[in-house]
């Protein structure tokens, strides 16, 4: 059976970049960077099938002026005839997946369509367009491949736990439960990364000029922060790697140098990080590492940091979130401003280079941004990032604010656009986002 799987091209949505100073412009990030570890996992899992993953974010970076989405679809559907399409699916990019879906059914409407990824798991019933099938929650490799198998016997779909059924009377859940799938564990499957090969060069971050990819050492994250999706996505659960898969992975992506953790948080269980940090020594694993790490932790066990250095940590994406104690409690944080300080030191002495991120209400005033200015000021980090508090469907915060919002165009749900009305003028509140961008000691941008 052929399948054809789809990672959708980026939201163009960026209004902190349309309205930021001009300097300021070169640091704001334009695009995500990294390969689709969904999809390649799908992959693997009906490798005994003609699986094709066409990554759209690679291919338009590759190639600038390559056709338009429809265009670029119809290209793939005419060169591999599939009997299945599946998109994985962000929020930002929503109205991208439905365009492929339309285009498949528009070429031939006999295809199977099929909807994964975060999106489907926190909002199915956003999927009930006439040009999707199947929408599949959570963590969906195992039941994908039964789908499969259901297609070649010609059996039904409704007898499969776990799906969401598309038809003229609307989405209807299969009913039973899905068998237990510990995604990180027992029912781990090693990411094809065979089918990105096309695109390898075009997975670098900043100006290194060494592919990265993603590899997850955990799932879901035990902390709650209200604007967070992840543990949503997880019920809260958190799913931890075996140490011998790890160390199995990255021994086999020699052609990557650059190793991206993508974890809510790698360093939760902190036995484990030692144990995988003197694996990756014993083994002679010579990698760069980029991890996501809470500034409580590094605060309050810099024993674990110098390791993971020694073992080639050498940039940390950290949640500063914001800068006052109360708007921290607001959002669930669990770590204060003193912790956000008190990390930055122990990075820093480590020669970790520490790109620290807040989120920016958009109630601020004059006064609110002109605070945080001189804080950021004050507490320099190599990198910064300086986003918008979004009401992501699915967060506690979304529900919490779901009747303030007064933009639902899910193209601009990418943390670079206010949905709810600001205090400011509109571009007023996102100059002002933009120009907390130049307030860093880099030069790059991660």
């Amino acid at each position: 059976m052929k399948i054809l799987l789809i990672n959708p091209p980026r939201s163009p949505e960026n209004n902190i970049l349309r309205y930021a100073p001009a300097e300021a412009r070169r640091f704001i990030h334009k695009k995500l960077i990294g390969p689709p570890l969904g999809l390649l996992t799908i992959a693997a899992a009906v490798k005994d099938h003609d699986v094709i993953v066409f990554d759209t974010k690679g291919e338009y970076d590759l190639v600038p002026d390559a056709p338009s989405l429809d265009l670029m679809v119809e290209g793939l559907l005419e060169k591999h005839h599939p009997q299945i399409v599946g998109v994985t699916v962000i929020t930002s990019e929503f109205d991208y997946s439905i365009e492929i879906f339309r285009t498949v059914k528009r070429v031939d409407a006999s295809i199977l369509t099929v909807a994964g990824g975060l999106h489907p798991t926190l909002c199915p019933g956003d999927f009930q367009d006439p040009s999707v099938d199947l929408v599949i929650p959570g963590q969906s490799s195992h039941i994908f491949r039964e789908l499969v198998q259901a297609l070649e016997k010609g059996t039904s779909f409704a007898a499969i736990p776990g799906l969401w059924i598309n038809s003229e009377n609307g989405l209807k859940k299969t009913t039973g439960k899905p068998p237990v799938w510990d995604a990180a564990d027992t029912g781990f499957l090693m990411p094809d990364r065979a089918h990105l090969k096309r695109w390898i060069d075009t997975y670098k971050v900043g100006n290194s000029p060494f592919p990265s990819t993603y590899v997850f050492t955990s799932l879901g994250c035990p902390y709650k922060c209200t604007f967070c999706s992840i543990w949503s996505q997880f019920q809260g659960k958190y799913y931890q790697r075996t140490i011998e898969s790890l160390i199995h992975e990255l021994k086999s992506i020699d052609e990557y140098p650059v190793v991206r953790f993508a974890d809510a948080n790698t360093v939760v269980d902190e036995q484990f990080m030692i144990a995988l940090f003197d694996r990756i020594e014993k083994e002679g694993i010579s990698k760069t590492f980029i991890m996501d790490i809470r500034a409580d932790v590094a605060a309050h066990r810099p024993d674990i940091i110098e390791k993971l250095a020694r073992g080639g940590l050498k940039v940390v994406i950290c949640g500063f979130e914001s800068f006052r104690d109360e708007e921290l409690r607001r959002y669930h944080k669990k770590s204060p401003v003193f912790d956000n300080k008190m990390a930055v030191k122990v990075f820093e002495q480590n020669g970790i280079m520490v790109r620290g991120n807040y989120v920016i209400p958009n109630d601020y005033s004059h006064a609110d941004f002109e605070s945080l200015a001189e804080y950021a000021n004050q507490n320099r980090v190599v990198y910064a990032g300086y986003t918008v508090l979004t009401p992501m469907p699915g967060t506690v915060f979304h529900k919490q604010v779901k009747d303030q919002i007064v933009d639902h165009d899910y193209r601009k749900y990418n943390f670079f656009n206010s949905v709810m009305k600001t205090t400011l003028p509109h571009d007023e509140f996102h100059a002002k986002v933009g120009a907390l961008w130049l307030i860093k000691k880099g030069t790059d941008v991660i």
